[in-house]
C-alpha cells in the first residue's frame, strides 16, 4: 500500500512538472520575461532608482487610441521640423519615470529630424520601489501592451518610418514592436531584452535588428543569444549583435552592474546603427 502510494505522489509530481514545462514553453517571449517578476536575484540586481525630476522643456505628455479602444499614453517630443520619423523608446520595468524622458530628450538632440515616444506600458503607473516594479511587471498583458503599440503606430500614420529601442523589459518590446510594425519598421535596438524565439514570427520582421547584451548576464544569457542569432540567420533577417564583457543593466547609470566602458561603447553602436537608417 505504501509503496502504491508514493508511486501516485511521484507520478503526480511528474505529471505537475509536465505541466509547468509545458506552460513554460507555451509562453510568449514577453511572457517568458514578465516571469521574471518572481525571481528574487532578479529584483536584487535592479537597486531601486535615486529620486529624480527632468526639467525638460521639449516634451509632452500625451494620450492617443489603443487598438483595444482604451486609452494609451507616453511621452512626445516633435521633430524641429516635419518629419516622418519616429523613435518609439520602451522604458525598463520601472515604467515611464523622468530617466526615460531624458532619455528621449537625449536621443531627440543627437539624431535629428525624428519624432520621440516613449511609450507607457503600464497604463501610467510608475514603480519608486522594486517591489512595485516586479508587481507592475508581473501583471502586464500582452494583448494590452500590443494594443498600446499598435495605438502608438496608427498615431504616428501609415506613411511614418518606425524605429525602436528599449532596455530589459523593453529591450524585448522593442523587438516585439518592431515585429507589430511590418513595413514600417525601420530598425530596432533591443538592451538585453527577451528575444522572440517563434521562427515564425521572426520571418514577419521587415526591420534590421541591434542587439546590445552582457556576456554575464545570467537572465538573458550567452546560449539564449546564440540562439536567437541561429534564428534570425535561419530566416535571413539581418542581427548586429553586440555583446559586452558585463552583466544585465550594464547601460543603467543606477544599476549595481553599472558599466561606464560598456555603456559608451553600447550608445556608439545605437547612435551608427540609427543613424544609418534615419534618412
Amino acid at each position: 500500500m505504501k509503496n502504491w502510494i508514493l508511486l501516485l505522489l511521484l507520478s503526480t509530481g511528474f505529471l505537475v512538472r509536465a505541466q509547468q514545462n509545458m506552460s513554460c514553453c507555451s509562453a510568449s517571449a514577453t511572457e517568458t520575461f514578465a516571469l521574471l517578476a518572481s525571481d528574487k536575484a532578479f529584483k536584487n540586481s535592479h537597486e531601486e532608482p535615486l529620486p529624480f525630476v527632468f526639467q525638460g522643456e521639449k516634451g509632452r505628455p500625451i494620450s492617443f487610441k489603443a487598438s483595444d479602444g482604451q486609452d494609451a499614453y507616453g511621452w512626445e517630443i516633435r521633430s524641429a521640423t516635419p518629419s516622418g520619423n519616429y523613435l518609439f523608446l520602451i522604458h525598463e520595468w520601472w515604467g515611464l519615470n523622468d530617466y526615460i524622458k531624458k532619455e528621449s530628450e537625449h536621443l531627440w538632440n543627437v539624431l535629428g529630424n525624428i519624432n520621440v515616444i516613449a511609450l507607457d506600458l503600464y497604463d501610467q503607473k510608475v514603480a519608486a520601489n522594486r517591489e512595485d516594479a516586479a508587481k507592475y511587471m508581473g501583471a502586464i498583458k500582452t494583448e494590452r501592451a500590443e494594443a498600446i503599440i499598435r495605438g502608438a503606430i496608427a498615431y504616428a500614420g501609415p506613411k511614418a518610418k518606425i524605429y525602436t529601442i528599449g532596455w530589459c523589459f523593453g529591450g524585448g518590446w522593442s523587438l516585439q514592436a518592431s515585429l507589430l510594425a511590418g513595413k514600417q519598421a525601420a530598425g530596432c535596438v533591443m538592451y538585453y531584452g527577451m528575444p522572440e524565439k517563434d521562427i515564425e514570427k521572426l520571418r514577419t520582421l521587415q526591420a534590421d535588428v541591434l542587439g546590445i547584451f552582457a556576456n554575464k548576464d545570467q537572465w538573458i544569457n550567452e546560449k539564449m543569444v546564440d540562439e536567437f542569432a541561429a534564428n534570425m540567420n535561419k530566416t535571413g533577417k539581418r542581427l548586429i549583435l553586440k555583446r559586452y564583457n558585463a552583466d544585465h543593466g550594464f547601460a543603467n547609470p543606477s544599476a549595481p552592474n553599472f558599466d561606464k566602458n560598456a555603456k559608451e561603447e553600447a550608445f556608439k553602436a545605437e547612435l551608427a546603427f540609427l543613424k544609418a537608417r534615419i534618412k
